[in-house]
């Protein structure tokens, strides 16, 4: 069966290989080439239809969306027309990126506006929520970690999508791509004409989305680059709960969605998505890449890279700056180097186990033979005040000399787990670039002047650990125990203290650039206001007051 779309006639179904309509005889191919096979959706703009091209070799499927003004006086359509073309020629930008649909073609006719895109055949996520039930947590950061990319895309093209909701994400069918589709081209329309005695003047009114799913500051008219994202948060809760918002209440003072008795996630994902459905666009991610940076997705980096897809042209979004950028990494978008950055600390952190293995046996089973020190060291203090001379030995380990006495200092984590747990605490000056310490007990150690750059110490205890002045970049100190701890003038840029409880540290002068407090304690540590901006925070970080950051 095909059909007519002439609003005028009585009869649109006609046979499939009808050339022109039985009832009002126009032509049944539109444009010359787009045969109309059924409906896809209807909404107050117009209609969504599936076509057949049999123009191209093989007639493959396309989609056809029509917009239908509601007025059809002259200076109405032409402002239809124009609203129209600028529509298309945003669409024809944005389909560069493999999971939007291409424009293949826009034309008017019957005074009505259409456009041709790319059909996409599979089932929306709204169709697989139905289907199979709510996703859990690893579903939704899986969702995620696909869907983040295509949203950074479309706001470096200053495109708002305006209508992310489960029925606007389809699942393509060949690759499992998620697809987003549905841009609001077709909703920029004249709605109404007012004529007064000296003029005639159209009101334009710009479709808002879907109730629910739109933001307060969207539904006034306002929509900006946050509103999509709060869009998503609530896609996330719909795939969570399987209930649409409408189905959902609302605090009545605040109206803020209530959502969160509903799931059963972790503290850390319900506060990423919190801040998603803020009310208050200001205190909201205000975009893609705020939203990555919060979110724990490194064990789904794989499809994170899979749709990491751009075009040569498309703009990088700002990022926070660094001491020295590559210039392969300067054309990167936020994503993109965090997908990097997640990379890399898998390779580095892979490297450290290897390390660990070869040596293992011999590391923490018996005591290192002493060997000479070949090589000037440099001198330093310790806090005994004895004088230390420190060099490499030719075995590859850093040996000193304290009070003419020979001592083997560690040079990787294995090392100095073992040493600490044979009476050693001082570990100044040491270089342990990449050393590996993940849960373990390092109380009141010293890492004065330490070179640890991109060390990891995830989950471990360090009260009272003295870090002044040591080189902290990159630095992996989630979940760690840092009460107390001495960090004044240490470089911690870039270090991730996700969750780090920095009660009473002293931070004086250290250098926080882009270091990831989020849901860190800082109650009664010593750093300035200055400092704290320069970090990233989120709502669950407690700053020195011992209030929230929000």
């Amino acid at each position: 069966m095909s059909y007519c779309l002439n609003p005028s006639c009585s009869q649109p179904e006609n046979t499939i290989d009808a050339q022109v309509c039985q009832s009002c005889g126009i032509s049944m191919l539109m444009n010359g080439r787009y045969r109309v096979l059924q409906a896809l959706g209807q909404g107050g703009f117009g209609a969504t239809y599936l076509a057949r091209d049999e123009k191209l070799p093989g007639q493959p499927n396309c989609v056809i969306k029509q917009l239908r003004p509601n007025a059809t006086a002259p200076h109405v359509m032409q402002m239809a027309r124009e609203l129209f073309e600028r529509e298309a020629q945003t669409l024809g930008r944005i389909g560069n990126h493999p999971q939007v649909p291409r424009l293949l073609d826009y034309f008017e006719a019957c005074q009505e506006f259409y456009l041709v895109q790319e059909y996409v055949s599979g089932a929306t996520l709204q169709q697989e929520v139905k289907r199979n039930g709510p996703f859990t947590e690893a579903g939704v950061k899986q969702f995620l970690s696909e869907i983040l990319p295509v949203v950074e895309y479309l706001h470096n093209t200053q495109v708002i999508h305006r209508d992310i909701k489960p029925a606007n994400l389809i699942r393509r069918s060949h690759d499992k791509k998620l697809v987003m589709i549905d841009f609001g081209a077709v909703k920029n329309h004249v709605n109404s004409v007012v004529t007064n005695a000296s003029e005639h003047t159209a009101f334009t009114s710009y479709a808002i989305g879907t109730p629910g799913f739109a933001p307060p500051e969207q539904m006034a008219m306002r929509p900006v680059f946050a509103s999509d994202i709060y869009a998503l948060g609530v896609t996330c809760v719909y795939l969570l709960t399987g209930k649409s918002p409408k189905d959902l209440r609302y605090d009545p003072s605040t109206g803020e969605l209530m959502w969160r008795q509903q799931v059963q996630i972790s503290d850390h994902f319900a506060g990423v998505l919190q801040k998603m459905l803020e009310v208050s666009v200001r205190h909201r991610y205000q975009n893609a890449p705020d939203v990555f940076r919060d979110l724990d997705l490194e064990p789904y980096l794989d499809s994170l890279a899979g749709s990491l897809n751009s075009v040569s042209n498309r703009a990088p979004a700002a990022a926070l700056p660094r001491k020295a950028e590559s210039t392969k990494e300067a054309g990167l978008s936020p994503l993109q180097r965090t997908a990097m950055a997640i990379r890399s600390r898998q390779q580095t952190n892979g490297r450290s186990e290897s390390t660990s293995l070869q040596s293992g046996g011999a590391m923490h089973h018996q005591v290192l033979a002493a060997r000479p020190s070949t090589g000037a060291g440099q001198q330093t203090g310790d806090s005994m005040g004895n004088n230390r001379t420190s060099g490499r030995t030719s075995g590859g380990r850093t040996g000193s000399s304290v009070g003419g006495r020979k001592e083997y200092v560690p040079v990787d984590g294995g090392d100095v787990v073992l040493s600490y747990s044979k009476g050693r605490r001082d570990f100044a000056d040491l270089s342990l670039e990449k050393a590996r310490m993940v849960k373990t007990d390092l109380s009141n150690a010293t890492f004065h002047r330490a070179n640890l750059r991109q060390a990891n110490f995830t989950g471990s205890i360090l009260v009272g650990a003295d870090f002044g002045r040591a080189c902290l970049a990159r630095t992996s100190l989630r979940d760690t125990n840092l009460t107390k701890a001495y960090l004044s003038n240490a470089d911690l840029e870039e270090a991730d203290l996700r969750g780090a409880d920095l009660r009473n540290a002293y931070l004086l002068n250290a250098n926080l650039r882009g270091a990831n407090l989020g849901g860190a304690n800082l109650t009664g540590a010593k750093l300035s206001p200055e400092q704290l901006a320069m970090a990233r925070t989120n709502w669950m970080t407690i700053r020195p007051d011992g209030k929230r950051s929000w």
